[in-house]
C-alpha cells in the first residue's frame, strides 16, 4: 500500500523552521551539521555558472581501497581520513596547491582487514574544540591536535578477534564523541558508545541487543508503537542466547536535535542473515533509537524492519527538518530506507507519518501507519533449501550507507541509490568467533529498466519523485546540495557531476581517475572563493570487485555484489585522489 502525507488534510509546505547554526563556510563534520542535511548556504557556485567549474588542485592519498570519507575544512586546513591503514592528512589551504601540513599514521592492527566485511573503508572524521576525532578499522577512536597533528588520546573499543571493526564517522555532541561498531556479518553485538571528548574515557555504552539494563532502557522509554514496548525485548525477541551474537551494529550516521536534546541513530541487521535461525522480532536490530546524549538513556525506538529477512540494515541517515503538517509545525525525521521506503517520522515521538516506496519493491506490501508494522510479502520470504527469485530491493537495499541531502530552498530530498534485485538461498550458519556468520547466498542483478543506479529528487511531504537521473552503476557516493541550487554526486565509473537542484539538468561533469564512492563537500577558501571537494577511489561493498580484486567468475563473491558488477573493472580502476574545484580554477 502506498502511504503518503497527501492523505493528511491541510498539509502545508514551508521551508525548514529549525534554525541551524550559522554556516561559516567550513565543514566540521561529515554530514556538515547535526541535522545531517548536507546542505550548504554557500551560493557563489550556482545553476547559472556551475558549468565553469575548474580543477583547483588535487592530492593523491597513495591508497587504493575504497575512499568513502568526507573531507573536513576548519581554519583554512583540510583534513582527510583514508581507508586502511587510516592515515589522517592535513592540507594547508592558504598556500597554492594546498601542500601537506602534516600526516598522522595510527598504525592499526593489519589483522583487522580480515574481518572488514565490505572493504577497508573509513567514512570520515569530526572536528571540535581544536581536535580531530576519527576511528580506525581496528576499533580505536583517536583524538589528534588539529594544528600540530600530535595524538591527544586514543581509546580501544572493540575486539577484532571477535569480528568487530569500526568504519563510521564520529559525531561530537556537547562534550561527547559518539562512535559505533561494525561486524554484523561476524556475529558481534552492536553498540553505540559515548567518549569524553577531553580524555577519551568511556562515558556510557548502549548495546542494541540484550537486557534493558544494558540497552539503557528505563522508565522514560516511551516507544510510539505497542510492538516496541515490553520488558527485556532485546532478549525475549530472540532464541535463547542468540542476542549475544545478534549484530544490530552502528556503522552509519548519528544526528542530534539540540532543542529536544535527542540524538538519533539506526541499528544494523540481525545476525545471521538466515532468518530461520533467529525467530522473533530480533530487537533492537534494523531500527531507530532516540537517546539522551548525556547518559545514553533510550527515549524511543521504532523497528523499521522487524525480523529482517533480507539484510535491510537500519543504519541510514536521519535528516532532521521542521515542517508544518495540518497547519502545525512538526519536528520531522526523513529516512530514505534500505527496505525501499522513504519514511517521514515525528522525531519527538517516533510516529511514522508516511512510508512511501521510492524503488521497485517486491519483498514487502507497505507499512501499516496504525501499528507501524512493515507488511512482508510471504512469497519472497527466504526458505531453507529453496532459491527465492526477484527479491527487490537486493540486500544492499534501495539505498545503502551513501547519504542523501536535503535543501530547504527546494524542499527536496536528494537520494543517491541503487536499482538492484537478487535471487537468494539460505543455509545453516555456524558461529565461530571472528569468522563470517551469514547463512545466505545471494546473486544480485539490475532491477527494472536495466540501470543499476539512480539519483532521485524526492518530495518527502507529497511522497513522490520530482525528477531522477538513471546511472549505469549504483550511485554509491553521498550527495551535497547548496543554496546555489546545485546538487553534486559522483558515479562509480568516475564522473563527478553537478545538476540543477530544481530540474535535474546536468550542468557540469568531470572525469576522475578512479570511481567515486566518497562524500562531496563545499567550503569557503581563504581567498573568499567557494570550493567543492570530493575523494575518488572506487571500492566499498559495491566496488570490491575492483579494490579487492575479486574473481568476476564467482557470482556469490562480495556477498553477491560481484554478480552485478562484473563489468566495473573495465570502466574504472583502483586509486585514491582528492579533487577540489572552483570557478577560478588553479592559482596562477
Amino acid at each position: 500500500m502506498r502511504c503518503s502525507l497527501l492523505a493528511l488534510a491541510g498539509l502545508l509546505v514551508a521551508s525548514m523552521a529549525w534554525s541551524q547554526p550559522a554556516d561559516d563556510g567550513q565543514w566540521t563534520m561529515a554530514a556538515h551539521d547535526h541535522a545531517n542535511t548536507r546542505f550548504s548556504t554557500l551560493d557563489q557556485v550556482n545553476a547559472g555558472n556551475a558549468a565553469q567549474l575548474k580543477l583547483a588542485f588535487s592530492f593523491p592519498t597513495g591508497l587504493s581501497r575504497g575512499h568513502e570519507a568526507a573531507p573536513l575544512v576548519v581554519d583554512n586546513t583540510m583534513y582527510i581520513v583514508g581507508p586502511f591503514p587510516n592515515p589522517l592528512f592535513a592540507l594547508d589551504l592558504t598556500k597554492p596547491g594546498a601542500p601537506l601540513k602534516w600526516r598522522f599514521d595510527p598504525h592499526p592492527d593489519p589483522g583487522v582487514q580480515g574481518v572488514a566485511c565490505c572493504d577497508t573503508i573509513n567514512r570520515g572524521a569530526a572536528y571540535s574544540q581544536g581536535r580531530i576525532f576519527f576511528n580506525t578499522l581496528d576499533n580505536q577512536t583517536i583524538a589528534v591536535d588539529a594544528k600540530s597533528g600530535k595524538e591527544v588520546w586514543r581509546t580501544k573499543l572493540g575486539d577484532l578477534k571477535m569480528g568487530e571493526s569500526m568504519t563510521m564517522a564520529p559525531l561530537v555532541v556537547k562534550d561527547k564523541v559518539l562512535v559505533g561498531n561494525a561486524g554484523g556479518e561476524f556475529g558481534v553485538r552492536g553498540w553505540l558508545t559515548a567518549l569524553d571528548a577531553a580524555t577519551g574515557k568511556i562515558a556510557w555504552r548502549a548495546y542494541n541487543t540484550g537486557p534493558d539494563s544494558e540497552v539503557l532502557i528505563g522508565p522514560n522509554f516511551k516507544p510510539y508503537y505497542a510492538s516496541d514496548r515490553g520488558k527485556d525485548l532485546g532478549v525475549t525477541s530472540w532464541p535463547a542466547e542468540a542476542w549475544k551474537i545478534g549484530g544490530a551494529t552502528v556503522w552509519g550516521w548519528v544526528s542530534y536535535d539540540p532543542e529536544l536534546d535527542l540524538l538519533y541513530y539506526g541499528t544494523g541487521n540481525p545476525g545471521p542473515w538466515n532468518p530461520e535461525q533467529r525467530p522473533g522480532d530480533n530487537k533492537w536490530s534494523s531500527g531507530v533509537f532516540a537517546r539522551r546524549p548525556e547518559t545514553g538513556e533510550a527515549v524511543w525506538f521504532y523497528q523499521l524492519t522487524p525480523h529482517d529477512l533480507h539484510d535491510y540494515d537500519g543504519v541510514n541517515e536521519s535528516i532532521l527538518v521542521d515542517l508544518p503538517v495540518n497547519g502545525q509545525p512538526r519536528k520531522l525525521m526523513l529516512r530514505p530506507e534500505r527496505n525501499g521506503y522513504v519514511y517521514v517520522m515525528d522525531r519527538a515521538t517516533g510516529q511514522v507519518l508516511s512510508a512511501t516506496p521510492f524503488v521497485h519493491v517486491t519483498t514487502t506490501l507497505g507499512v501499516d501507519l496504525e501499528t507501524g508494522a512493515l507488511k512482508y510479502n510471504p512469497k519472497k520470504d527466504p526458505r531453507g533449501g529453496e532459491t527465492v527469485r526477484s527479491v527487490c530491493p537486493a540486500s544492499p537495499g534501495a539505498k545503502d550507507w551513501q547519504p542523501a541531502a536535503f535543501s530547504p530552498r527546494t524542499r527536496l530530498l536528494y537520494i543517491p541509490h541503487q536499482n538492484l534485485c537478487q535471487d537468494s538461498s539460505n543455509y545453516q550458519a555456524s558461529y565461530i568467533a571472528g569468522t563470517p556468520f551469514v547463512g545466505m547466498d545471494v546473486k544480485m542483478y539490475p532491477g527494472p529498466g536495466g540501470n543499476r543506479g539512480v539519483f532521485t529528487a524526492w518530495d518527502p511531504l507529497a511522497g513522490h519523485k520530482v525528477w531522477d537521473v538513471k546511472e549505469n552503476f549504483p550511485v554509491w557516493s553521498g550527495a551535497l546540495v547548496t543554496a546555489g541550487d546545485v546538487v553534486f554526486y559522483g558515479t562509480m565509473d568516475g564522473w563527478f557531476k553537478a545538476l540543477d537542484a530544481k530540474s535535474g539538468k546536468l550542468l557540469w561533469q568531470f572525469k576522475t581517475a578512479s570511481g567515486i564512492i566518497g562524500q562531496p563537500i563545499t567550503y569557503r577558501g581563504p581567498d573568499g572563493q567557494q570550493y567543492v571537494a570530493i575523494l575518488a577511489g572506487v571500492g566499498g561493498w559495491a566496488g570490491a570487485i575492483v579494490s579487492g580484486r575479486l574473481d568476476p567468475r564467482d557470482g556469490t563473491a562480495g556477498a553477491g555484489f560481484v554478480n552485478v558488477m562484473k563489468d566495473l573493472p573495465q570502466a574504472t580502476q583502483a586509486g585514491g585522489m582528492l579533487y577540489v574545484f572552483s570557478l577560478q580554477g588553479a592559482a596562477r
